[in-house]
């Protein structure tokens, strides 16, 4: 599993005029169930996901299609970890 946040490094105009790409971009990512979930940092200084992926590389691969990626819009960090402990309900997950 891998957490995803991103950085916005242009500003909210820029994102905002991206936000439409991005999310399919998204959905395409849920479809394919690359993503347990996402959504913006509060305050919206960038986002964060979480990924069902194996490895930071798988993460970093999938996220080079992101328009945000793309257009140079935002900055990533990956942090690979085990869920060693989780509610019950998060079991399918891992």
């Amino acid at each position: 599993m891998v957490v995803i946040t991103s950085k916005y490094i242009k500003p909210l105009e820029v994102i905002d005029a991206l936000v439409v790409e991005h999310r399919k971009f998204l959905d395409d990512c849920y479809r394919k169930s690359q993503l347990i979930c996402s959504g913006p940092q509060i305050p919206r200084t960038g986002g964060v996901l979480i990924a069902n992926v194996a490895s930071v590389d798988e993460a970093r691969e999938i996220m080079k299609d992101d328009p945000f990626s793309i257009n140079e819009v935002a900055e990533y960090q990956f942090i690979e970890f085990s869920p060693l402990k989780y509610d019950e309900r998060f079991s399918c997950f891992v």
